[in-house]
């Protein structure tokens, strides 16, 4: 069976470290909608982040490598 080739939306959202956790950037930095978000709020929400759904971190590492 030929190997599966890697999604690239996928590849552009999220990042696998050496320890197999993926990661992922948070919802908060940027978009239409930060006029009413306080700055706690906006620090809050942005950065990196893991994802903690095990299910989902499964099926992303599937469609990245």
């Amino acid at each position: 069976m030929p190997k599966l080739k890697t999604h690239k939306a996928t590849k552009k959202r999220f990042k696998i470290t050496s320890s197999g956790k993926v990661m992922h950037w948070k919802k908060g930095n940027n978009g239409h909608l930060r006029s009413k978000k306080t700055t706690k709020h906006k620090q809050r929400l942005s950065g990196p982040d893991t994802l903690s759904n095990t299910t989902e971190a499964r099926k992303v590492k599937k469609l990245v490598n």
